[in-house]
């Protein structure tokens, strides 16, 4: 993404609020984009993730991407997680190019985003059956879609996070 000079954004600059991203989306559709939106912890950020971010950029003319808080991301995958914070992972995800916003969310699920910024287009991985899909309904309530993205097999950080827990060398107390 790049400002009207041609300079690229910012990482940082595309971490917004839910507010500011209810305004953004809503210029963007008055200009006739598509605005997609999808979600997820995004800790360490690897193939998977980009591959998915990219293909649901291509659904729409501009991606919105919620990002868990520290909280949820324990309540969804345990006490020793995140990794990193969500600030971190915000602004990971904010520097690949295919992502135009990034907003956290505190609660167990992003619908209060996916209500607000009322996306066209709601895209998830496709590991997820269509019915555990939070929004879907909501989406396609006001004529959107919902998009089941591509896997990439192999690919997914609790993998990753238990092969370094054991070859990980033993501390010694």
């Amino acid at each position: 993404m790049s400002n009207r000079t041609g300079s690229p954004v910012r990482a940082r600059a595309k971490i917004v609020a839910l507010g500011v991203a209810t305004q953004l989306t809503a210029r963007a559709r008055n200009r006739g984009e598509c605005i997609a939106f999808t979600n997820g912890c995004f800790d360490l950020l690897h193939l998977g993730h980009v591959r998915s971010l990219e293909e649901a950029r291509r659904c729409g003319d501009r991606l919105v991407v919620a990002v868990n808080l520290d909280a949820g991301v324990r309540r969804q995958k345990g006490p020793d997680r995140p990794i990193q914070p969500a600030r971190t992972r915000m602004e990971v995800v904010a520097a690949l190019a295919c992502v135009d916003w990034v907003v956290g969310f505190g609660g167990a699920t992003p619908i209060r985003a996916i209500r607000a910024i009322r996306p066209e287009i709601l895209a998830k991985g496709g590991d997820w059956a269509r019915d555990e899909i939070v929004g879907a309904e909501d989406v396609e309530s006001w004529g959107g879609r919902v998009v089941r993205l591509s896997i990439v097999r192999g690919e997914r950080t609790s993998d990753t996070v238990e092969r370094l827990r054991r070859t990980a060398p033993r501390r010694k107390r």
